[in-house]
């Protein structure tokens, strides 16, 4: 059970971690020419990472696109690192306890 748990919560931090990479392109593109937004349905990919597939990178629709073809939206990018900071925030607190529970049961069996 526990080890199930650590593997979700790891590959939730592995798309965590995607999706942080993606942001960070899209920002760093912010300035270029017919750049198209990227990202990951978060729950789809959830999903798929617990059943071992890669996370699928789509273009985002429904964005307003500039002159020059890019669709980049600082703003939308700015929130979504504020939201993947305090899911991996949260996620790394789960972690850090359930090694502290492992821990203390493993302290535990040396000491009895």
């Amino acid at each position: 059970m526990l080890n199930g748990i650590n593997n979700s919560l790891e590959s939730y931090l592995d798309l965590l971690s995607v999706r942080q990479k993606l942001m960070a392109s899209n920002i760093a593109n912010a300035d270029t020419p017919g750049y198209k937004t990227r990202d990951v349905d978060f729950q789809t990919e959830f999903q798929n990472l617990v059943h071992g597939s890669a996370p699928h990178v789509t273009e985002v629709t429904g964005l307003k696109t500039n002159n020059d073809g890019n669709n980049v939206s600082l703003d939308r990018e700015a929130r979504l690192l504020a939201e993947n900071a305090l899911r991996f925030s949260a996620v790394s607190q789960l972690l850090r306890g359930q090694i502290r529970t492992l821990k203390a049961a493993i302290d535990e069996g040396k000491n009895g």
